[in-house]
């Protein structure tokens, strides 16, 4: 098969068309990428050799404009459409596989205008705009928090399976901020690090690029020898030694916690759309398998009395969440049109 992978923007999409397309290729099938020359889909594929053949046409993101930088960015949008059509056809696609974001507007348009079967991955609880317009039009929607035939496990990195183990104890807690941070609980970190040093508990605590220094001044400052990261591409090792998470909940990582079978105090971005990362939260809190709460003052309480709590039965819950082969299962049954 030929198959057309578009989406991305940020790399929540973007991990997902690469793990779709690893599997893809690792099956014998041609795959092709296109992505937009804005955001960050140049980063990801700009210098792979994953993909035959890789293409970034100019388009942006069209939710977050008014009057006529809206009118501009649909514009935009048509365009890329019809390049995509082009790029489409030449390629003999079989299939167009989207993963959301405004990149995979223009490929998807145009797969549903050439009646080239459309896939859509949807990340998140909230089914994201594009993908809630597409959705009618597409031969197979997945998403992992569904029931019945839209069910999918998330695409996860084997790596997290593989190191998964019931956690019964806490001797290790690592605070996830994403690869950008997150202040409130850098913040939220530094005021239960005495609490956490006195009991013992070592830190992990991944805190973005921009805030490394203030926190590991703050860390020397109370004496503690917490191991800091601003950025690092090592998170599953890191996961392996970590009992208990405190963490944003973007898709990709809530996952990944599940997969390791690491109980999870979820502080959702107050500001991502939708409230997308609170409904991703909740469905992890509605199978017993961790904690949630809205970002505010107070929080080290709560956090406190999680650490404390019998964390075990949470984290065998969580290893009812997600399969692997996620990624595996979606190709297949792609092959199977």
């Amino acid at each position: 098969m030929n198959i057309v992978f578009t989406g991305g923007g940020t790399g929540g999409h973007l991990v997902i068309a690469l793990s779709l397309a690893q599997t893809a290729r690792e099956r014998g099938h041609k795959v092709m990428f296109i992505g937009s020359t804005s955001g960050q889909d140049r980063q990801w594929f700009g210098n792979t050799t994953l993909f035959d053949e890789v293409h970034f046409l100019e388009t942006t993101g069209v939710v977050n404009k008014a009057g006529l930088g809206k009118l501009g960015a649909l514009w935009k949008v048509f365009k890329a459409s019809l390049k995509s059509r082009d790029l489409i056809r030449s390629f003999r696609a079989d299939a167009v596989v989207s993963v959301g974001g405004f990149s995979a507007a223009p490929a998807a348009l145009a797969a549903v205008a050439s009646r080239i079967p459309l896939y859509i991955h949807e990340q998140n609880a909230v089914t994201g705009k594009l993908n809630r317009l597409l959705r009618p039009y597409a031969k197979r929607f997945f998403s992992s928090y569904e029931a019945g035939e839209n069910h999918c496990d998330y695409p996860v990195h084997p790596r997290y399976f593989e190191n998964a183990r019931v956690r019964e104890g806490i001797k290790t807690v690592i605070f996830l901020g994403g690869s950008q941070g997150a202040k409130f609980i850098n913040d939220l970190a530094i005021e239960i690090a005495p609490w956490l040093q006195n009991r013992g508990i070592h830190i992990i605590h991944q805190c973005g690029l921009k805030e490394e220094e203030r926190v590991r001044a703050a860390y020397h400052e109370l004496g503690i020898e917490a191991e800091v990261y601003g950025f690092t591409t090592q998170i599953a090792e890191l996961c392996e030694r970590s009992d208990f998470a405190v963490s944003r909940s973007g898709a990709s990582t809530l996952w990944e916690l599940c997969a390791a079978k690491i109980p999870a105090f979820f502080i959702p971005f107050p500001y991502a759309a939708a409230d997308h990362q609170y409904h991703n939260a909740r469905y992890v809190i509605d199978h017993n398998a961790g904690w949630c709460e809205r970002q505010s003052e107070g929080l080290a309480l709560k956090l406190q009395e999680a650490i404390l709590s019998d964390i075990r039965v949470k984290s065998e819950a969580l290893g009812e969440l997600i399969k692997p082969d996620g990624a595996l299962h979606i190709i297949e049954k792609i092959e199977k049109q």
